[in-house]
């Protein structure tokens, strides 16, 4: 056995080996010491020198070619900034010269309004308006991007970046500060105010209206409270053919995009300071109406309203009105207009030259309609003093004798502004007194003088004009009665209030009238309202007079005789036919007149025409 074979422990080898750590077991500490965990590191070897050599030269190359690449971006980036700049600053000064004028002659494209709604009137005046109508902007012609035929390469180019950035922008944002319409003669219509609004681009637009987009504006207008300066503009208007309008705007501010969006395209703004421009529109042909000119007088607005019915009616506190108009449309028929409910005064002129309300109307809603607007009208008669019965008996004499009144209408809502028309005559002459008698009628001599006394009940039947559905109560009359021969068969003129004497009788005076009865005051009267046939309201009115002067007229003793002659002979007496006028004293239900102690009191109608008749016999003569 050799000593190897005999050794029981293996052989050990030293080298270079890696020192390894023994396994771990439960004896082993959870930390080492720093000694035991870092071992020292070998030296480097010369190849290892070599490849970090290598590697440092490949770093250094790339970074070379990274710090080319940046730079030659960042100078392409530079050169297309500029060009851009160029190009921008290139539309920006075309834009630096457009004027409002070429954008509203050149670019700008309305059409319409199609709709205008009233949407509220206010206390001071003015009106919110909402026009509906289509708008857009050809930016292509106004900044002269538009494809041309004929266009060079780099011309080309630039118009194609031109369109492109129309496109992106899309839109733009108009404020305008309030604006002043004027007249040609430098006199100020109305003021305007409208929120900021949106204005769509285009290029190469259509030839129809397809590109034009809806805009929906809401304005508030406030008018002049120069009555003057509108009558004037609408004469000129008139004899010119056309409104022209002179309008002056603060400040516009053209902002890009929408408001409400932000982003980049708010930074594009452009500001215009003092803006002043022409308006001016053709009027249109109205039906019914001469075509505007120089030497074509203006046409009233009686002529352009026709009143189709009215109604009046008594009712426990007031007097309601009812009425059915029709006005000439002079708006186009492309334009459609919704207003609501508007109110309206009615007033009298006055002796001294002023104006007396006497109604208060409205009208119901309304909207535009061709050739003509129906307008559905109601309302209520106003409380009124004495004074104004004069002005309201004036209207009813004039009404009766088929002549129009003078009127004049104006709204609460512009006070300052009223409209002079005529409320039109009845077609056909209405008789409000009929039926006309002395009933027992008595004459007996006059012993205080050579004439003589008559004494009875007057009746007549006062039948109001169709319409007219009020109940009165008369409570007084005044005749003034001229006695003839013989029926008579046509009503006196009627004399306006102020036109009365009482001392005046016609001249010349009629034929085979001998007699005038006249009282010194008021008869009292009493009153019952019967059936009405297709008229108004009827009412059957008595009064009784006792010992009332018959005076012979001058010249007329003859024709007296021969009725006195006729009544002593005749079979059945002699037919005594009555002509003349009477006051009559009345209230009205639902309006009452107030005296200056605040008294309810009645109203006089004055004038009243009227005839009749009656028949004298021998026993009604009493000698």
């Amino acid at each position: 056995m050799t000593l190897a074979e005999n050794n029981s422990s293996p052989p050990c080898f030293k080298g270079k080996g890696k020192a390894r750590h023994p396994e771990p077991s439960e004896q082993t500490p959870l930390l080492l010491h720093h000694s035991d965990v870092a071992p020292s590191q070998p030296p480097a070897t010369d190849d290892e020198d070599v490849d970090l050599e290598s590697s440092s030269d490949a770093r250094q190359r790339l970074y070379s070619k990274l710090r080319i690449v940046f730079l030659a971006s960042l100078a392409f980036c530079i050169i297309i900034f500029l060009l851009f700049a160029l190009l921008a600053y290139s539309y920006a000064a075309r834009l630096s010269d457009v004027s409002p004028e070429d954008v509203l002659e050149n670019a700008l494209v309305i059409q319409g309004p199609y709709r205008v709604s009233v949407l509220n009137v206010t206390a001071d005046g003015g009106t919110w308006i909402q026009v509906r109508a289509k708008v857009g902007i050809d930016a292509g012609s106004l900044i002269g991007v538009d494809t041309d035929d004929d266009e060079g390469t780099f011309y080309g180019m630039w118009k194609s970046f031109g369109r492109w950035g129309v496109k992106i922008l899309d839109r733009v944002t108009v404020d305008v500060s309030t604006a002043q319409i004027f007249s040609q003669r430098q006199a100020l219509l109305a003021t305007l105010d409208s929120p900021p609004f949106e204005l769509p681009f285009t290029v190469n637009p259509p030839y129809d209206d397809s590109w034009l987009s809806p805009l929906s504006l809401t304005l508030f207008v406030v008018p002049t409270r120069n009555a003057s300066d509108i009558n004037r503009f609408v004469h000129d208007s008139w004899h010119s053919g056309a409104a022209s309008v002179h309008a002056s705007i603060r400040s516009v501010v053209v902002s890009g995009g929408s408001a409400n969006t932000g982003g980049w395209r708010q930074m594009i703004r452009l500001q215009r300071l003092g803006i002043q421009t022409q308006l001016s529109m053709k009027l249109p042909p109205i039906p019914g109406l001469p075509i505007p000119g120089e030497d074509v007088p203006l046409p009233s607005i009686s002529q352009l309203i026709t009143l189709q019915s009215f109604s009046v009616e008594s009712e426990a506190k007031d007097v309601t009105v009812h009425a059915l108009a029709t006005v000439i449309n002079p708006v186009p028929s492309i334009m459609d207009l919704t207003a609501p409910s508007l109110p309206f005064m009615i007033s009298l002129p006055s002796e001294n030259h002023s104006s007396i309300p006497i109604a208060s109307v409205h009208t119901d809603p309304f909207a535009l309609t061709h050739p003509n607007i129906t307008l559905t009208i109601s309302g209520s008669v106003l409380p009124l003093p004495p004074p104004p019965s004069a002005s309201i008996s004036a209207f009813i004499t004039r009404y009766l004798s088929l002549e129009p009144n003078p009127v004049s209408v104006s709204c609460p809502l512009f006070p300052f502004f009223a409209i002079d028309m005529e409320f039109p005559a009845p077609s056909s002459k209405p008789q409000i007194l009929r039926n006309v008698t002395i009933h027992d009628m008595k004459i007996k001599p006059n012993s205080a003088s050579t004439g003589f006394l008559a004494s009875g009940s007057v009746f007549a039947r006062v039948v109001l004009p169709k319409g007219m559905d009020l109940t009165l109560d008369v409570t007084r009359v005044f005749p003034d009665v001229l006695v003839f021969d013989g029926e008579v068969h046509e009503l006196p003129t009627l004399l306006l209030p102020q036109q009365k004497d009482e001392e005046e009788l016609p001249d010349p005076l009629p034929e085979r009238a001998f007699g005038h009865i006249r009282p010194e005051d008021w008869l009292e009267a009493t009153s019952v309202q019967v059936d009405a046939e297709g008229e108004g309201s009827i009412f059957a009115v008595t009064a009784d007079m006792l010992n009332v002067p018959l005076e012979v007229l001058p010249g007329r003793q003859k024709q007296f005789s021969n009725f006195i002659s006729k009544v002593v002979f005749g079979t059945h007496g002699a037919l005594a036919g009555l002509q003349g006028t009477t006051d009559v004293g009345v209230h009205i239900l639902g309006l009452p007149f107030r005296d200056h102690e605040d008294t309810a009191t009645g109203m006089d109608l004055l004038g009243l025409p009227f005839q009749g008749s009656v028949r004298i016999g021998m026993k009604d003569l009493l000698v």
